[in-house]
């Protein structure tokens, strides 16, 4: 698996608003986990409710600004991220961690 490429096209089909095709990024047991709204979201069903709601409600953009492959299945990430919400842009990090070719766990979190 080419974890830069996948990080590439996942942030690219983010910021398409393609729910469909953002949920095959992740592994059918994902668990997202993101302290910055106070919740963990567990299995596809959560990731399309938190992608719904933070992602295309706010029209948030995703920009990659680095990006550390810790080893073949662990990722960190740093993203700017602008949108209609108050700040207009936020910093902010996923962690990635990768099984079967997809998103087993992603804690992301604002800066």
């Amino acid at each position: 698996m080419d974890i830069t490429k996948f990080i590439e096209d996942w942030i690219s089909v983010s910021n398409s608003y393609d729910t469909e095709k953002y949920l095959e990024f992740y592994h059918t047991d994902t668990v997202l986990d993101d302290p910055s709204v106070g919740r963990k979201f567990l299995g596809k069903q959560g990731v399309k409710e938190y992608f719904e709601n933070y992602f295309i409600e706010y029209k948030t953009h995703a920009k990659k600004i680095a990006v550390v492959l810790e080893d073949e299945t662990h990722a960190h990430l740093e993203l700017e991220f602008t949108g209609v919400f108050s700040e207009g842009k936020l910093g902010g990090t996923f962690d990635l961690v990768f099984k079967d070719g997809k998103i087993i766990f992603a804690k992301a979190d604002l800066i």
